[in-house]
């Protein structure tokens, strides 16, 4: 696994990890109050698609940088 793969699993799993703790945050229905201001669980929910979409777009293009390419012509020396 070359490095470029390596850092795009790396920041899979920590978007991967922030989607779960606002899905978390959603189930268990915690409160987040900020400066007084309440901060509301619909922000999670955005939170949990965009950090899930992120997610899975990053792990699905380390995958395809793991493939060598077929097409490629061979290089000169």
């Amino acid at each position: 696994m070359n490095s470029r793969t390596c850092g795009l699993r790396v920041a899979s799993v920590i978007f991967g990890l922030i989607c779960l703790a606002h899905l978390l945050r959603i189930v268990a229905r915690f409160d987040i109050v900020l400066g007084g201001h309440f901060i509301g669980r619909k922000l999670s929910a955005i939170a949990v698609i965009l950090m899930g979409a992120l997610c899975i777009w990053l792990w699905m293009l380390s995958s395809k940088t793991d493939a060598p390419k077929a097409d490629a012509a061979p290089v000169k020396p």
